[in-house]
């Protein structure tokens, strides 16, 4: 297990809750982030029960489900279940001796997907009438589907007010991700959390531990391990809307991504790449948010901007380097020739952004508050209207933090370049930016300066900031991956 200490803590917590009452709690989060292996820990270490749905009928689905309840039980013939009130207080009362047991429902849509009834039984099973003959099961629910695991607490859901825990697992962050593949070289690291983020499943299940072995190693790594037709990568960012149930027209949703990956961030920009009216666009766009595939971030400056970015990489690297491509890509041997006329668009379609999303968490989570000159309480990305200059500029890092007085104040702004050595000209576009900042009374003449480079910086911008370091900070991927 690595870095599960908070989820196991509060699982193994939930599952020792004293009384004699059953108890609910819902653990979610998205595919392959080590839920079901958790829960599978924790009935083993408490002696539970586990059952993991399939997508069946209902008759099929309680026939499974009585088999193995019967089977935890030691008994060598199944419970038959005629509907799902049987076998929900069948497993209320399962408790041995009194003492808490744990039983989890893995993959709970399934069930309430064939019986839309199931969170209204369990609501009742919970009721304080029916508690007076229930035992103390602490009852796990789990599943994947963001959307529904979300909507069983939330509003007017029949489980609301009911569960004691709502545990989400999450990705692992740039810096966990680079421990958990064992990758120390931080450009090497950060490349590869371009394409395939913080799963943990896809080191483990999905390359069977193959990792880039350092720099020189990764453009191999990518195309036997990413791009190879006979790997489990190959497909997964296909199948991971495919497995969404909430997702009824696919076509749609991925076209829908593959414009976001294209750089089109606006509802307008998305809407053109498609050729629809925007307000065409706005039931898949809250559906792909509620599945977590996309974010949808405020703009730092203006309140009514607002940008979609893809919240999974592989799903971004599958829309702007491997679906373009894709049938050279099925037919084994092509990668290495797809891969070297791919790399100007991985790097400014993938891994550009990317590493401007690290910088933003790296800013928020990491930077220490002597970095900014105060505590980061929001990063976030931003466009600033340049009336002289008839443009605007983009600002990738915008930190703001509590001035102590209940207002919100700029803290700094940065430029994030991953293939640009940096130097004085980026210095001065930052100093400009603040100008008009300035002008807007949003900034002040003490809002530091931040440059972001996975390249390097000129000696010229290093002598500046040594000469300055309160007001200038130079990030590279080492203080990334270690620095604050």
């Amino acid at each position: 297990m690595f870095d599960r200490d908070f989820e196991w803590a509060e699982l193994t917590r939930f599952a020792a809750l004293p009384g004699p009452r059953a108890a609910l709690g819902v653990v979610s989060g998205r595919r392959r982030q080590g839920k079901t292996f958790l829960l599978d820990a924790l009935t083993h270490a408490s002696g539970g029960f586990m059952f993991t749905a399939t997508e069946t009928t209902e008759a099929d689905a309680l026939r499974q489900f009585g088999q193995a309840l019967a089977h935890h039980r030691g008994q060598s013939t199944p419970f038959r279940f005629l509907h799902w009130d049987e076998a929900v207080t069948e497993l209320m009362r399962s408790a041995d001796q009194g003492r808490p047991t744990t039983a989890v429902i893995d993959e709970f849509p399934f069930l309430a997907k064939a019986s839309p009834a199931l969170p209204s039984i369990i609501q009742r099973a919970l009721d304080p009438a029916a508690q007076h003959t229930n035992t103390p099961v602490r009852l796990l629910l789990c599943g994947s589907a963001l959307s529904f695991m979300g909507g069983l607490l939330a509003g007017n859901a029949p489980l609301r007010g009911r569960a004691g825990l709502e545990l989400i697992v999450p990705t692992l962050d740039f810096r966990l991700a680079a421990e958990f593949w064992e990758i120390t070289d931080p450009r090497t690291a950060l490349l590869t959390n371009a394409i395939v983020g913080g799963t943990p499943a896809y080191r483990r299940e999905f390359t069977q531990g193959d990792t880039p072995a350092g720099a020189d190693d990764f453009d191999a790594w990518v195309t036997r391990a990413v791009l190879n037709p006979a790997r489990p990568l190959f497909r997964e960012a296909r199948y991971l809307l495919a497995e969404e149930p909430e997702l009824h027209d696919t076509a749609l949703y991925h076209s829908v991504l593959a414009a976001i990956a294209a750089g089109n961030t606006a509802r307008g920009g998305i809407a053109d790449y498609l050729g629809r009216k925007s307000t065409d666009l706005a039931h898949p766009l809250s559906v792909l948010q509620d599945v977590g595939m996309i974010t949808h971030e405020a703009d730092a400056f203006r309140r009514n901007r607002s940008a979609y970015r893809i919240a999974e990489p592989l799903v971004a690297f599958y829309h702007a380097v491997m679906r373009p491509a894709w049938g050279d890509l099925e037919r084994p041997g092509r990668a290495p020739t797809v891969w070297r006329r791919t790399q100007s668009t991985f790097r400014s379609k993938v891994v550009g952004p990317h590493f401007e999303q690290v910088c933003r968490q790296w800013a928020r989570w990491h930077a220490s508050p002597e970095t900014h000159g105060g505590q980061a309480t929001r990063v976030a990305a931003g466009t600033v209207n340049d009336p002289a200059a008839r443009t605007s500029h983009e600002v990738d890092v915008a930190v703001h933090g509590d001035s102590g007085e209940g207002r919100e104040v700029l803290l700094a702004i940065g430029e994030a370049k991953w293939n640009d050595r940096m130097g004085r000209g980026h210095l001065e576009r930052l100093q400009h930016i603040r100008s008009l900042l300035i002008d807007r009374g949003i900034a002040t003449d003490t809002t530091r300066l931040h440059c972001y480079s996975g390249a390097g910086f000129t000696d010229e911008l290093h002598a500046l900031a040594e000469h300055d370091p309160h007001h200038l900070q130079l990030i590279d991927p080492q203080r990334l991956y270690h620095g604050e």
